[in-house]
């Protein structure tokens, strides 16, 4: 049985199809993942340790999701294709205004589950 490794274990957690003309390369080897989920995973990351200084209205963090969704559709529906640096910077905004949509609406259920408890504690 295979040992189970980060590098084995991030595409599937990401669901990456891990193709070779989509990814990033250092030094000659291949990235784990491609460049649209190593846009996204950094920007999960860094969105996570940001959060606790600074969050980003509902409103901008659904805004930030439109240019991988943009970007993405357009590629699917048209002969466009991308390239692995916009892939890269669309998914890491995206990484980002999804951390950011969960914090809110993980904040805004915490929210109304004390305003039930204290309406029936009265």
């Amino acid at each position: 049985m295979e040992q189970l490794t980060l590098k084995n274990f991030l595409p599937i957690l990401c669901g990456c199809h891990q193709r070779a003309d989509r990814s990033f390369f250092y030094k000659g080897k291949k990235f784990p993942v491609c460049a649209r989920c190593t846009g996204e995973l950094i920007g999960i990351l860094i969105a996570i340790i940001v959060s606790f200084f600074i969050r980003i209205s509902f409103f901008y963090s659904c805004l930030i999701l439109l240019p991988m969704i943009i970007d993405g559709s357009i590629q699917i529906l048209t002969s466009y294709e991308s390239n692995n640096i916009k892939r890269a910077i669309t998914d890491f905004l995206f990484g980002v205004g999804l951390v950011m949509i969960m914090i809110q609406v993980a904040l805004f259920s915490i929210n109304i589950g004390i305003e039930l408890s204290q309406l029936f504690s009265h």
